[in-house]
């Protein structure tokens, strides 16, 4: 499976107990449109490799207690621990028409609502604190926290999205 078409859904966070389940974070907003997975791809050195789900249990906080078939020990399943968990793209849930994924966002272009059209969006950075959207402009990779009051409205079929830029913002980016 190529990661160019996956989209990460969590990650394997620890083992629990001796007989091969693992505790798995999920990084979603809707959880519970996962609890029925076949299986999940696991990012071993660089690859996504298959798994076969045996189970998956709802657990509090977007956590899940799984285990993978024919991994029935702890020694087994260790190596896991701190892999990424993917899926593809092909199986994110359908969105309403004013609803978007981040990496939906790949491609369009960057409207601020004071300085017109800015550039194009280049990478979307799904990190812990803050996902950050990357355009190019003048050259120099600038990067848009993605957030309520910044990001003002996405439209699909324009392929936009309109921003309010925090003042400044553009500066520290074009400074040498």
């Amino acid at each position: 499976m190529n990661k160019d078409n996956c989209f990460q859904l969590g990650h394997i966070a620890k083992v629990h107990g001796l007989q091969g389940e693992l505790l798995l974070v999920l990084d979603v907003d809707f959880p519970e449109d996962y609890e029925d997975l076949p299986h999940v791809f696991v990012e071993k050195s660089g690859r996504l490799v298959p798994f076969i789900l045996e189970h998956m249990v709802p657990q509090p906080n977007n956590k899940f207690l799984a285990k993978f078939e024919e991994f029935d020990h702890v020694d087994q399943v260790k190596p896991l621990v701190g892999a990424g968990l993917f899926l593809p793209l092909s199986s994110l849930p359908k969105l309403k028409d004013d609803q978007y994924y981040f990496h939906d966002l790949v491609g369009f272009t960057v409207v601020d609502e004071n300085l017109g059209q800015l550039g194009e969006v280049r990478v979307i950075y799904d990190l812990e604190t803050q996902d950050l959207l990357g355009m190019e402009y003048q050259n120099k990779e600038v990067l848009i926290p993605i957030q309520e009051g910044i990001l003002q409205k996405v439209d699909k079929a324009e392929k936009k999205v309109f921003c309010r830029l925090p003042e400044g913002l553009l500066d520290i980016y074009l400074e040498d």
